[in-house]
């Protein structure tokens, strides 16, 4: 068995939960932190039926994408299937923990998997999201620079695309007048203190403020550390919206639209005119991603791969780009195998299990 924290803190360190959107409710919905897991139920849905599913198998934890739970429940009596759900996962003992935008927005997430099963190569996140990074500088005697950078970078910051451990450093002399009460490693009671000191600058994702200043103040000598901290403006490539990459080669687009048909599982294709006879380039969203038809006719993309798409919205493609509306469900499906593939290689303590029933609650004649 595993406890349901180490669970919930790992699924985290994949998709931040401060990385997903306002309006999203993902996280632990139902169960405490402290409880034992002896199975875990991965699916798209957390409905009635896979929490019938999950008793059978055993599996006191579900994992899902879409949280069962999106706004506040005044009543629990069962007359609405989000209710009846709720009630049963409590009945039973069952935790129930959804992983939704916040898994959407990062590179290694839903979008990646449709890039993956697509072939696409070269992929960068579409729409790269602004204010996610911040700026740490911090200030210590020149023989502590190599063991404050190092814990710095230990703990995740100095990442800039495809490079690490990055800083700036400038030389230059700091002053303090240690008072009564403090416990000074250098200089004296009541006398100011000058000495050759080390400005490092660097860079890290806002989600990891505390983990980064933990290290800092371990790392550096003095009991009173001066540090400054900036929100930048910088676009991290790493969190975003929607997805674009590459074609090995260009394909014939009747024939990429019956590839992405037969690889993704998909039963019928709504799309815009096709006015172009060779695709080379894709973007692509999991679910609801007709707010990122600029960003994909930006990008150069030949078609754009996403869902749930509105009559009028269709008309936006304005002859620059086909969209490609493959349905909510078929764009997000293989979220289960990813999460899958993720838990399972970190945790062999409990048993892991995908759920088989279909969730899609749109059927076609």
């Amino acid at each position: 068995m595993e406890k349901l924290q180490n669970i919930i803190r790992f699924l985290e360190s994949l998709a931040p939960p401060s990385l997903q959107e306002s309006y999203d409710n993902s996280g632990l919905i139902v169960g405490h932190p402290d409880w034992d897991i002896k199975g875990a139920l991965v699916c798209l849905d957390s409905t009635e039926e896979v929490v019938d599913e999950a008793i059978q198998q055993g599996c006191n934890l579900i994992v899902a994408h879409h949280p069962i739970l999106f706004s506040g429940l005044k009543r629990f009596n069962g007359k609405n299937y989000v209710e009846r759900t709720i009630i049963k996962a409590i009945k039973n003992d069952i935790a129930i923990y959804a992983i939704h935008t916040n898994l959407d927005n990062v590179a290694a997430g839903v979008n990646a998997e449709i890039c993956s099963r697509l072939g696409l190569g070269n992929t960068k996140i579409l729409d790269p999201r602004k204010g996610q990074i911040k700026k740490l500088v911090t200030y210590c005697p020149i023989p502590d620079a190599d063991k404050v950078r190092d814990a710095l970078f230990a703990a995740g910051a100095g990442h800039i695309g495809n490079y690490d451990e990055c800083s700036f450093n400038t030389q230059g002399v700091g002053t303090f007048r240690p008072t009564e009460g403090a416990n000074p490693v250098l200089g004296q009671i009541g006398s100011r203190h000058s000495g050759d000191e080390i400005r490092i600058e660097t860079v890290f994702p806002q989600y990891i403020e505390k983990q980064v200043l933990a290290a800092l103040f371990a790392a550096h000598p003095f009991e009173e550390v001066a540090y400054e901290l900036f929100i930048t403006e910088n676009q991290h490539q790493g969190i975003g919206s929607g997805m674009v990459g590459n074609l090995p080669k260009p394909m014939n687009m009747v024939e990429f639209m019956k590839m992405v048909k037969e690889l993704l599982g998909v039963k019928t294709l709504r799309h815009t005119a096709i006015f172009k006879d060779s695709v080379s380039r894709v973007a692509v969203c999991g679910g609801s991603g007709s707010f990122l038809l600029p960003q994909a006719i930006a990008s150069g993309a030949d078609v754009f791969v996403t869902s749930d798409y509105k009559y009028h919205q269709f008309f936006d493609a304005e002859g620059k780009i086909i969209i490609l509306d493959i349905g909510h469900f078929e764009s997000e499906q293989f979220t289960k195998d990813l999460l899958y593939r993720e838990l399972s290689a970190k945790f062999t303590t409990f048993a892991l299990r995908l759920s088989g029933i279909d969730t899609n609650p749109v059927k076609y004649f």
